[in-house]
């Protein structure tokens, strides 16, 4: 079965032309090479997929014959992302609202101001 189809049938994509997509972009590997979208998959192959600012680490068990439930996904692959990569991800939320809180809109003069004044007192 193909990569792209593979993903896609595993739920890690929801479409298989984001999946295609992706392998084109290189964030798709099989056993540490980047691969195309029409490379075969068999079982026991490992498959490194970035997404999301996180890199998912799989194992092939079995090739599904078609798109299957999510109940399902676990009988054709093991999932070996370590806990580091999910962690990581909440302290990018945490990086992002430090600046600006989402919904204040522009900054405004005042802001800019008082950036101003303290970009002059740190350079003196």
């Amino acid at each position: 079965m193909r990569i792209d189809k593979y993903l896609w049938c595993t739920r890690y994509f929801k479409t298989r032309n984001q999946a295609s997509i992706a392998c084109k972009k290189g964030a798709v590997r099989i056993n540490d090479a980047t691969v195309k979208p029409s490379r075969e998959v068999y079982p026991g192959d490992e498959i490194k997929v970035r997404k999301n600012q996180i890199n998912y680490s799989l194992e092939v068990i079995d090739i599904p014959p078609s798109r299957v439930g999510a109940k399902l996904v676990g009988l054709y692959r093991t999932d070996t992302t370590p806990k580091e990569a999910f962690e990581n991800t909440e302290l990018l939320k945490f990086a992002k609202d430090y600046y600006r809180k989402k919904g204040t809109g522009r900054p405004t003069k005042k802001d800019r101001r008082d950036l101003e004044d303290f970009t002059e007192d740190t350079q003196e």
